[in-house]
């Protein structure tokens, strides 16, 4: 633990981070104008509760929005 502290995470955690730094800087070479991404926008996120249906559904959603999808579903 406290080797990881000096030198950065081990194992699974290290080749996330090499892997969200890889991903940002293609995502930044081949975005528009607008918010630069960060190596974080791409790091999973292992800790977090599932979510209930409803829950994926509005994530799903949200992302769609985000994308500037239109809705075309009734209900």
């Amino acid at each position: 633990m406290a080797y990881e502290q000096i030198a950065g995470p081990l194992g699974p955690a290290r080749a996330d981070a090499q892997a969200a730094l890889v991903a940002s800087v293609i995502a930044n070479a081949n975005r528009g104008k607008g918010r630069r991404f960060t190596p974080a926008d791409f790091m999973p996120a292992w800790d977090r509760q599932p979510q209930s249906l409803h829950e994926q559904i509005a994530a799903i959603k949200a992302h769609h929005r985000r994308l500037g999808g239109t809705t075309n579903a009734r209900g």
